[in-house]
């Protein structure tokens, strides 16, 4: 009697493969009236609200002005032309001080060292200072000898320390630099960009050390021996004179005209500029007047504002061979922005319309890009709400069984 029903085990079989794929391939999608499946996101464009400003009348061949939290240039003037930059050129000597040196160390002045034309500490050969109370020689003052004593400290030798500053500014995408001296004095190659030294800025804003060190307003070191003592006075008329002012670098050298890297903060907000060939004697205070116009007009037109951006959670993505059809969307954090009246935003959504499990959670499944003028602001990752297991051959013989019972 069994060898006769067997014969007839084959097509159940087939017949519970037929009653899978045909509960597999109807099996309903979330019916929840909110929740829609993705076949396509159409892009947001955001007009802007009034017409672009006047640009800043400017005495500088080449300037810029950043957000020092974002990256993103307000305005530019020859941005990413490559200048000599003459003294702001020990922005980087004295971070690179602060990240690989001890300031306890004592720092010996070679004869190069000092050999190094004025504006100089004077020291003279074989004296010695801690490394700490030289960054204040090179900072407020300026000292050309003290820049090249301190990168043979730590670089060994002139050329590698500049070798470790090339290295610095490729960390740090100034992709238009070229360091050759510690100091900034003239010489073949040295050059950066308006645009590369805000880049240097931005960053060195967030050295506590640094920021101690360019808003001092006078300091007096001496030598380890106890011997010579020496007064130093911070030189950056910026600090006093603008509201929000953080300081940081002047510079001039015959070739590059009068030079100024600084950075002011007002309101929660921190930027930074720079002014390459501002002028050349008498005109030394051209640098301090760019400087505030370019200030001025990232205060004066651009706030935090947040982009409106599609509410993704009303979303859902199809899973295929999952144990569920779909799954939703988390809304994605998207932080706000600098922008101003002038300013033309694009959202854009790059999202599937189906994936394959097994989905995790803690995988970024699609992105969403915020532009500005066309230009990439930032882009910004999109997670499923939940993990979706891959379905296995126990859950289909499961659903086929309750797909029986509701017969």
């Amino acid at each position: 009697m069994l060898k006769k029903y067997l014969i007839y085990l084959p097509l159940l079989l087939v017949s519970l493969l037929f009653l899978c794929y045909c509960h597999m391939a109807n099996r309903p999608a979330d019916s929840s009236s909110d929740i829609h499946t993705i076949t396509e996101i159409p892009p947001d464009h955001i007009p802007p609200t009034t017409t672009s400003s006047p640009a800043p009348r400017l005495y500088a061949s080449a300037a810029c002005v950043m957000d020092a939290d974002s990256g993103r240039i307000l305005y530019g003037k020859s941005e990413a032309s490559p200048l000599p930059m003459a003294s702001t050129t020990k922005i980087m000597t004295c971070i690179l001080a602060l990240e690989n040196g001890n300031m306890e160390d004592p720092v010996t002045f070679s004869s190069k060292a000092a050999s190094m034309p004025k504006v100089r500490l004077g020291a003279g050969k074989d004296k010695t200072f801690l490394l700490g109370d030289l960054l204040y020689s090179l900072m407020l003052e300026s000292h050309n000898d003290t820049a090249v004593a301190i990168a043979e400290h730590i670089g060994d030798s002139v050329e590698g320390f500049a070798a470790m500053m090339n290295a610095k500014a490729a960390e740090l995408g100034m992709s238009q630099t070229n360091f050759v001296t510690p100091n900034g004095l003239d010489a073949e190659g040295h050059a950066s960009t308006p645009a590369d030294m805000c880049r240097l800025a931005s960053y060195a804003c967030t050295n506590q050390a640094f920021l101690e060190l360019i808003r001092t307003p006078s300091k007096t070191i001496r030598e380890t021996s106890g011997k010579g003592s020496f007064s130093l006075t911070n030189h950056d008329a910026f600090l006093t004179s603008y509201k929000g002012a953080i300081g940081i670098k002047t510079g001039f050298t015959n070739k590059a005209g009068y030079c100024f890297v600084g950075a002011a903060r007002r309101n929660g907000l921190t930027l930074v500029s720079c002014v390459l060939g501002s002028g050349w004697p008498p005109n030394k205070t051209y640098k301090w007047a760019d400087t505030k116009a370019l200030m001025n007009l990232g205060f004066e037109n651009f706030s935090k504002k947040n982009v409106p951006v599609k509410n993704l959670s009303s979303y859902s993505i199809s899973v295929e061979n999952g144990k569920s059809d779909a799954v939703g969307i988390l809304q994605p954090e998207i932080p706000s922005f600098l922008l101003s009246e002038t300013d033309t935003i694009d959202v854009r959504y790059s999202l599937p319309q189906k994936i394959q499990a097994p989905v995790r959670q803690g995988t970024a499944i699609g992105e969403v890009q915020i532009l500005v003028n066309g230009g990439p602001l930032g882009s910004y990752p999109v997670y499923p709400a939940e993990d979706v297991e891959k379905q296995t051959f126990a859950d289909i013989v499961y659903d086929i069984f309750h797909l029986f019972l509701s017969f």
